[in-house]
């Protein structure tokens, strides 16, 4: 009987652990379907700029900083602030080691942020770890730790001119995507004219393309860290549906060893009524043979 009850503290345990789980999973469920209704919008900000961008360098190639300027490289990782999405850290730490070892040797100066905490334990101790950022685990967050990373980039820059990659998950990528921010527009460099007529502007054009790139770097940063988010919602779904279905094979398992062993205790409880009964019967036999003797 003790035995019995320990098979059923432990799957009791267990009930309460799925239980969890899968409240985990519904929620991060919530979370991906609340990603996505913003993503649209944040991807077609991002494409109406590169649209502008590119309708203002067509007319305006001087308005770009020369290529041969010295640039510090900054590598920016997108990581989790929360666990249970399983490689996707260890992913960004890999690729980030790629590109560290493709680097020439004469870009020793380079350094990295980490965003996430879960990341961050990861990158501690690097050599290039220049800031570890607290990450956004909801999109509710999104905005206030956005701030505190875009100031951190502001202070990057006010010491040199920075030349900026973000490593980040996308969940319709099979690899870490790899994007260049900084410098920005550099894909538009020397682009056609699109249209007639130059487009009119209220400002000389290098001050039009620095604020322009400012606010094109604050929106781009924004879809990427929903993009991020969205994915390592998905991969947390994926791990806990795998974490779900080790949890009831356990349950199931725990059931069927319980059932067997208060099976084994039934055949026990009948073998001994029926040897009482036997030995019961047996008693008054004797009785009466030595009554007649």
């Amino acid at each position: 009987m003790s035995h019995q009850r320990e098979l059923r503290r432990h799957e009791r345990q267990l009930g309460e652990t799925r239980e969890i789980v899968s409240a985990m999973k519904a929620m991060a469920f919530i979370e991906v379907r609340r990603l996505g209704r913003t993503l649209d919008n944040q991807r077609r900000v991002v494409e109406t700029m590169n649209a502008a961008a590119a309708d203002f360098l067509g007319f305006y190639p001087q308005a770009l900083p020369p290529q041969t300027r010295q640039l510090r490289h900054i590598y920016l990782l997108i990581g989790s602030e929360r666990g249970f999405c399983g490689s996707f850290n260890e992913s960004l730490v890999r690729r980030l080691t790629q590109c560290l070892e493709e680097e020439p040797a004469e870009s020793a100066n380079s350094g990295i942020i980490g965003w996430g905490r879960k990341l961050c334990v990861k990158l501690e101790g690097h050599p290039q770890l220049l800031a570890a950022l607290e990450g956004a685990a909801l999109l509710d967050e999104m905005g206030e730790r956005l701030l505190q990373l875009v100031k951190q980039l502001a202070d990057l820059q006010t010491d040199s001119a920075i030349a900026l990659t973000v490593l980040h998950q996308d969940p319709e990528e099979r690899e870490v995507v790899v994007r260049e921010l900084l410098p920005p527009f550099e894909s538009l460099r020397g682009a056609p004219e699109k249209f007639p007529h130059a487009p009119r502007l209220n400002l000389a054009p290098r001050v039009f393309l620095e604020e322009l790139v400012e606010q094109y770097l604050f929106a781009a940063l924004h879809e990427i860290l929903t993009v991020s988010l969205m994915a390592e919602n998905q991969q947390r779904m994926q791990h806990l549906e795998g974490t779900q279905r080790y949890l009831d094979e356990k349950l199931e398992k725990l059931r069927r060893k319980r059932r067997q062993l208060r099976q084994e205790e039934i055949t026990e409880e009948i073998e001994v009524i029926l040897l009482n009964a036997d030995s019961t019967k047996q008693s008054p036999k004797k009785e009466s043979w030595e009554g007649q003797r």
